[in-house]
């Protein structure tokens, strides 16, 4: 018998939920199926929103060939032997979940076919493609993002399932109590089914009756206490974060164990230590972002078990470091005021004179060459005339931009009040 889940999975655009903007009326995808115009494309988004369930929508909407690997186990052979069937007909749908595990060896293969056009590619990530999906195929291919469920989308996914599934139709159930069920879903509409699956099967009896108690205990006999995809993921990676801004490497270590113990992507765990660097560490010690990345290149080359250890050498550098969030708080407050401001003029004497005419009428006129001045300074004003004067770099207190503070107020004076 096939899982809930499956048997639940949508036979029609229509009967997806929670992603409209995607799948509605009017919908550039809804229109490229309406006029048989598909093109290669990604689906982004969280785990249980529906990804592979619109890739079968579509191969069935199309009418035509669909295939279908899993980047978890394929490799380059399995891609070239799909590739050599599919030169082989007129059109053809090669569907890749989890493509962001795909190397770039592996991605590679695929370019050529997805410029000829012997398949259109759908691939499923839960990472940015950005980071995750060569260049080249990316710029081929257009991105959809998915969004994860909220509270009214998995109640309608519940009442789908009791409602039209024939074995749930055929049984007395009462869903009491729902918030425990939504809440272990975390937003992912194939876990939620599961869950549900899993607590009835639990229940004997006549009338099922569902309950919040009923669905945690259950849950906890049975599911592991972290989850790389639901809520234990996105809290225990916030723990991590704050232990390390909290300098605390103990407190640190744990959650990275935590997450490591889990079968977390050792990439996310790494990248979220490269943007920590120099969020939270900075300029207090440059040193940091220069580990981060490099631990990122690390642990990308070798992964687990042994990353471990480059993952925990980091994690503890990083949390016993000197702490400053001065470059995050500087682009911050940089980004609100352009926001407020708008497109201010850049002073002539900054502006770089391309052609004569823009030097006949002032481009670059009077711009003072730092390197020619004493100390490689000249004190010129650079910002536009409408905002001078305006600080948005404070040094942090800490021995590295206490420095950098010293070296300011001896160069710029009273001007920023350094």
């Amino acid at each position: 018998m096939k899982p809930l889940a499956e048997r639940q999975r949508p036979q029609k655009l229509t009967d997806i939920i929670g992603q409209e903007h995607i799948t509605g009326a009017g919908s550039v995808l809804a229109n490229a199926l309406a006029n048989n115009q598909l093109h290669s494309l990604l689906f982004w988004g969280p785990p249980g929103t529906g990804k592979t369930s619109i890739a079968n929508v579509i191969a069935e909407t199309l009418s035509i060939p669909f295939f279908k690997l899993s980047a978890v186990s394929a490799g380059v052979k399995d891609v070239r032997e799909i590739l050599k069937t599919a030169e082989k007909l007129d059109d053809c749908i090669l569907f890749i979940d989890e493509i962001h595990r795909f190397n770039k060896s592996q991605q590679d293969a695929l370019l050529h076919a997805v410029e000829k056009g012997t398949i259109t590619l759908i691939g499923a990530t839960t990472e940015n493609p950005s980071f995750e999906v060569n260049s080249a195929l990316l710029s081929r291919c257009q991105v959809f993002v998915l969004k994860s469920l909220g509270k009214d989308e998995l109640e309608n996914v519940l009442a789908n399932a009791l409602k039209n599934d024939k074995i749930l139709q055929d049984k007395k159930i009462e869903i009491k109590e729902s918030e425990a069920l939504l809440r272990l879903s975390g937003g992912d509409a194939r876990k939620l089914l599961n869950v549900l699956e899993l607590v009835l099967s639990q229940i004997q009896g006549g009338k099922l009756i569902i309950t919040n108690d009923l669905v945690t205990k259950t849950v906890n006999q049975k599911i592991a206490l972290y989850d790389k995809t639901g809520e234990q993921h996105y809290d225990i990676i916030s723990a991590f974060i704050k232990s390390m801004r909290g300098s605390d490497p103990n407190a640190a270590v744990y959650y990275l164990a935590r997450m490591i113990a889990g079968g977390e992507d050792v990439k996310f765990i790494a990248r979220r230590m490269l943007i920590f660097a120099s969020e939270d560490i900075g300029n207090a010690n440059p040193n940091a972002l220069l580990l981060a990345n490099s631990t990122f290149d690390a642990v990308a080359k070798i992964g687990y078990p042994e990353g471990r250890i480059i993952l925990s050498q980091c994690a503890i550098y990083l949390a016993t470091s000197v702490k400053s969030n001065a470059s995050y708080e500087a682009i911050n407050d940089a980004l609100a005021l352009v926001k407020k401001t708008g497109d201010l003029s850049v002073p002539l004497a900054l502006r770089n004179a391309q052609t004569k005419l823009m030097k006949e009428i002032g481009y670059g006129k009077g711009y003072q060459y730092d390197h020619n001045a004493e100390g490689n300074f000249s004190e010129q004003e650079l910002l536009p005339a409408e905002i001078k004067g305006t600080v948005f770099y404070e040094p942090g207190n800490n021995p590295s931009e206490n420095k950098t503070r010293e070296k300011l107020r001896a160069q710029w004076k009273d001007k920023y009040g350094y």
